[in-house]
């Protein structure tokens, strides 16, 4: 029952590939995100500032380009080993807080529209001195060790962070995010944008980020995948949801060896009844059925007893981005663990069957 526990409800946050086009999925909705080593200061967004930067703008027609300030630190995602002392700070332009892009968690918004779109709660105002921060609620939890309302020092910086948003696990894993103006006044030596999101139309993403190293080449300009990232990402959950599945699998098989020595113990306690039977006229088949019948029931409730629960713990997966219930996997464990229990049923009868009559009558 606990080894079937561990695989049937582990095996549903087994990720995969990420919808990068919903604007409340994973990726936001943006297809590439970049890192420039220079700053940029002029908007890739506007027709001002991409003719100022040298962008042609044919090629980056109905592209949406979102600009974030940035001061570089740890990463504080599961990509990154060693606990981070000091994470990257990203701090979004006003007019991505607006767009409401990404999924949150949990949030400590308190009116109306905060509740619509937690990313205004960036714009609050810094209490003790603690500067409101979002973070990825998979960092937040298990590399930086926070809950929403715990505030995190950064004293090489001489800044302070109240967490106020937890997101869904996505993109943005590894960084932390403040308000603009707040971000300015924490880090006034950091000027212009260094981190960019990308939403480009279906099919363009490898042009577009093509186009945009090659013009913006002078600033280290580094477009990627966000596919890629979160696929990286996936790879790390899914190495360590495997290995549960595998202690779980090596605990199921210690449990089928159990199961098999219980029901052979059950079948030859009942020898003499069995025997009884036997000599009252039952037939072979008739106690085959008898012993698949008693103990189908024992291995019925044992797999219940795992898969049930686990069904339970796992309900809402379907409804979020974390995987589907593998009923698949349930079925395969419901044959496996039924044929073993029908084996050896067999085997209890066919030994049954071979021992002396008149020696278990009269025993009986």
């Amino acid at each position: 029952g606990f080894a079937t526990f561990v695989i049937v409800a582990v095996g549903a946050f087994r990720r995969e590939d990420a919808d990068t086009a919903r604007r409340q999925g994973e990726a936001g909705g943006y297809a590439l995100y970049a890192w420039s080593l220079l700053p940029v200061h002029h908007d890739p967004g506007s027709a001002e500032g991409r003719a100022t930067l040298g962008l042609a703008p044919e090629e980056l027609e109905g592209v949406a380009i979102s600009r974030f300030r940035a001061s570089r630190g740890d990463d504080a995602s599961c990509l990154n080993l060693h606990r981070p002392r000091r994470p990257t700070i990203l701090a979004p332009e006003p007019a991505f807080l607006a767009e409401g892009r990404f999924a949150f968690q949990a949030s400590l918004a308190e009116t109306p529209a905060e509740h619509r779109n937690p990313w205004l709660l960036l714009e609050r105002d810094p209490q003790d001195g603690a500067i409101p921060a979002i973070a990825d609620a998979s960092s937040l939890a298990y590399a930086l060790h926070r809950k929403l309302g715990d505030v995190m020092e950064l004293p090489e910086a001489g800044v302070r962070l109240r967490f106020v948003g937890a997101l869904e696990p996505g993109l943005l894993q590894g960084e932390v995010l403040v308000g603009e103006r707040a971000f300015l006044r924490a880090f006034p030596h950091e000027s212009g944008y260094r981190f960019f999101l990308v939403g480009a139309p279906a099919g363009r993403a490898d042009s577009v980020a093509l186009h945009l190293e090659q013009r913006l080449a002078a600033f280290g300009f580094d477009a990627a995948a966000t596919a890629a990232r979160l696929a990286a990402f996936h790879r790390v959950e899914n190495t360590y949801i495997a290995t549960f599945q595998a202690l779980g699998a090596l605990g199921l098989l210690l449990g089928i060896v159990g199961l098999a020595s219980v029901l052979i113990r059950n079948a030859l306690e009942q020898r003499r009844e069995l025997a009884l039977l036997r000599a009252v006229g039952y037939e072979d088949r008739h106690l085959l059925q008898l012993l698949l019948a008693e103990n189908g029931l024992v291995v019925l409730l044992g797999l219940a007893a795992g898969v049930l629960p686990a069904l339970v713990a796992i309900a809402p997966a379907p409804h979020g981005q974390r995987g589907a219930v593998p009923l698949a996997l349930v079925a395969i464990l419901g044959v496996v663990v039924a044929c073993t229990g029908g084996l050896v049923s067999w085997l209890a009868a066919v030994y049954i069957r071979r021992l002396p009559l008149l020696a278990s009558l009269r025993a009986e």
